[in-house]
């Protein structure tokens, strides 16, 4: 089997330890893994059906593609590459819409929510007028100000008074001609939040992950700790039906404890896995790489 793997990453970076785990593993299978940079890729319309050139020549035959989409800016345009090769009916996991979907915190909000999956209470805002009303409607102070197009963490920030709401929103330009999400604080939670992995049908591992002092984002990247956990069934229900709900085959879903019960974060579309697979022992690549096969097979 020939695979390939869709890095976002800027050509001037390495590629990612997540690529290179499943193209570790991917080889150790027999198969063979290629690693292409999707800045390197040229869209072709010529009357000639859908086409897409690396580095100015035709692209390689491969049978499956696994995008790993780290991208926060520009995501349609950033992910039409994506499209393209789902025209020419390359098996792609995950696939364009799905990845979109989840990319847009406010489209997984208003996608969730409309399937009864929980969430925290949130105001979606396009300007400032309305923003005492927004705090008072999630229960007010503190709030969460989030971008829904941020990630690890990034574009996520509290705000203990409405003054203070007001004020990094100003500084941020964010609700001014763009929207903004107003999102209530379980502080119950104390900082932590559990981390689900999926493929396709199946909860392959979780963590918990707990925020640093004085700050109340659990991101790895911002330092969280984490520690190895297993999923209740009630945690693995929710994240199966979120990530069915947005058509993803592969996601890591983060779900926080509130005094309703769990309450689902966010989706992720390009998980990472490397720091799962530290404190679990779990090996994550291999379930999503034998994925990407049954699904060149038909089976999935």
């Amino acid at each position: 089997m020939k695979i390939g793997i869709l890095s976002f990453r800027p050509l001037r970076k390495k590629a990612s330890k997540e690529a290179l785990r499943l193209r570790q593993v991917a080889l150790a299978m027999g198969h063979k893994l290629q690693i292409f940079r999707v800045d390197s890729c040229q869209l072709v319309y010529d009357g000639r059906g859908e086409r897409v050139f690396y580095n100015g020549k035709k692209f390689p035959k491969i049978d499956v593609l696994i995008p790993r989409a780290g991208i926060i800016n520009n995501v349609d345009l950033r992910l039409a590459p994506l499209k393209q090769f789902q025209l020419m009916h390359m098996p792609v996991v995950n696939e364009y819409m799905p990845i979109a979907r989840a990319k847009n915190k406010l489209r997984t909000m208003q996608i969730l929510h409309s399937l009864g999956i929980p969430t925290p209470r949130t105001v979606a805002l396009n300007g400032l007028a309305s923003l005492n009303m927004a705090i008072d409607a999630v229960g007010g102070a503190p709030v969460i100000l989030k971008d829904p197009f941020g990630s690890f963490g990034r574009g996520v920030v509290i705000a203990e008074t409405k003054r203070a709401a007001k004020s990094v929103l100003g500084m941020t330009n964010l609700g001014f001609g763009r929207s903004i999400m107003i999102q209530e604080y379980v502080e119950e939670s104390g900082g932590r939040d559990t981390r689900v992995f999926v493929v396709g049908d199946k909860v392959i591992a979780g963590m918990e992950r707990c925020a640093q002092a004085e700050e109340f984002r659990s991101n790895v990247e911002l330092g969280g700790a984490t520690n190895a956990i297993e999923v209740s069934d009630k945690y693995a229900k929710i994240a199966l039906a979120s990530t069915r709900a947005l058509g993803l085959e592969v996601a890591g879903v983060d779900i926080i404890e509130s005094k309703k019960g769990p309450v689902v974060l966010e989706v992720n579309a390009n998980p990472g896995f490397k720091a799962l697979e530290a404190v679990t022992g779990i090996d994550v690549a291999t379930p999503i790489i034998e994925y990407a096969i049954a699904k060149v097979a038909g089976e999935v």
